[in-house]
């Protein structure tokens, strides 16, 4: 099975996977592009956000969603649903280019959690893009906005409250069948 977490910055993904990774240690972890490509890769990212960031880290995440076979067991932080809002939060008119190889990729994944922003969770340092963000994430995963969730097989689930709550969701659905 090949789940991803999804939601805008601070929203507690890395904090939810790393207790799914202690319940589930026989699942991959696939890092966030970003933390990989600073601390493995030694590649550096503008201090503003920027498109050109964002499509780099969509192009590695796209990368590493093609590594993973059907059947194997790994959890990634981030879907490139996450760039694909972050992109359209700094300029919309960037996306088109973008959906075809973002669509694709749905075909390799077989359940999104997409964790809603609450009070919890909110940014000190980047609130305005943390909640655009979100914004555009809900439409997507709500609406299908860009029309690129059909394309795919992944389930979406949405998770809110505590860790230990999220965790519970995620693992409600370990077991159910790829959608049709």
């Amino acid at each position: 099975m090949r789940i991803a977490v999804s939601g805008t910055h601070h929203i507690g993904k890395s904090t939810l996977i790393h207790e799914f990774l202690r319940a589930h240690p026989h699942f991959i972890h696939e890092p966030e592009p970003y933390a990989v490509m600073v601390e493995d890769l030694g590649e550096e990212f503008s201090a503003e956000p920027s498109i050109e960031d964002f499509q780099r880290q969509l192009q590695f995440n796209l990368d590493r969603l093609r590594q993973h076979a059907p059947a194997e067991r790994v959890i990634y932080e981030r879907c490139p649903l996450d760039f694909l809002a972050y992109i359209d939060a700094l300029d919309p008119n960037s996306v088109e280019e973008l959906l075809e190889p973002v669509s694709d990729a749905m075909q390799h994944l077989d359940l999104i959690v997409y964790l809603p922003l609450d009070n919890t969770w909110l940014d000190s340092e980047m609130p305005k893009l943390q909640k655009a963000v979100d914004r555009r994430l809900g439409a997507i995963f709500r609406e299908d906005a860009f029309g690129v969730l059909s394309s795919g097989s992944a389930r979406i689930v949405e998770a809110s409250g505590s860790p230990d709550e999220r965790l519970r969701i995620i693992e409600s659905h370990l077991s159910e069948p790829p959608k049709e």
